[in-house]
């Protein structure tokens, strides 16, 4: 038998990319669906997959009655904490694709976990060229020792920054602090017009009509400049793969 998944957000945006990709590997069941605004309706009328003869359940509680090995969250910031730590409190591990937790959160649901022996995947964003973009991020953090960080989203968006560009500045911060020429509590003016400092670094965030996701990197030497910049498209298909992947990772380790 395959690894047991249950979707949150099922009928949302990633959501109706992840479950046909679920449905047919060879190494997933299938076995819970959670929307709240299609709760008591087949799952296949509902994403034209007529084989999937699932019942979508209002909430998370609901669809964990049915033994489940992880559960992945792509819901609200609103529902996620609450969702993951119910699904820890029964023994699930989960993959994490919601944004807007907060450091203190995570820090809660880790001990939660470790508690319970089971593994908690998060990513800001779970597209492989995301992925690369921290990497090299990463890389380019030994050698600049300046930067900043542009975070860019659609207008509706309510949490800020990004999940994303969150994990991008910690991951930053464990490599060295960036050193700011003037320091900022020393603007001269709306000290606001700097961004926010978040693990040392300044970062930016835009919310407008017309954009998706993006994020830059913006590093600073002498003389020269470097920009690697992430941004997504109109779909939600790069998301699907590193899921799968987290899915698959996210039972061999606790915490």
């Amino acid at each position: 038998m395959g690894i047991r998944v249950c979707v949150a957000g099922a009928t949302g945006w990633v959501g109706r990319a992840l479950i046909p990709a679920i449905a047919i590997s060879q190494d997933l069941v299938l076995g819970g669906a959670v929307s709240r605004s299609h709760s008591g309706q087949s799952l296949g009328e509902v994403l034209a997959l007529p084989h999937l003869k699932l019942t979508i359940s209002r909430c998370v509680e609901d669809a964990l009655a049915v033994p489940t090995d992880v559960l992945i969250d792509y819901t609200s910031p609103h529902v996620v904490k609450s969702n993951v730590l119910h699904a820890i409190s029964q023994g699930c591990g989960v993959v994490i694709g919601t944004s807007g937790l907060t450091e203190a959160d995570y820090k809660e649901i880790d001990a939660a976990a470790l508690r319970k022996r089971v593994g908690v995947l998060a990513a800001g964003n779970f597209a492989v060229t995301a992925a690369l973009q921290l990497k090299f991020a990463l890389m380019a953090a030994r050698f600049a020792q300046s930067w900043e960080i542009i975070d860019y989203a659609h207008a509706d968006k309510i949490d800020a920054p990004s999940g994303m560009t969150r994990e991008l500045a910690h991951r930053l911060s464990l490599v060295r602090a960036p050193v700011p020429e003037v320091p900022i509590e020393e603007t001269r003016g709306p000290k606001e017009s700097r961004g926010v400092t978040l693990d040392g670094t300044q970062v930016h965030s835009i919310r407008l009509p017309g954009y998706i996701i993006a994020a830059e990197v913006h590093f600073g030497l002498p003389n020269q400049r470097l920009s690697i910049r992430y941004e997504a498209g109109s779909g939600a298909e790069p998301y699907v793969e590193g899921t799968l992947l987290a899915v698959r990772k996210v039972g061999s380790f606790t915490g």
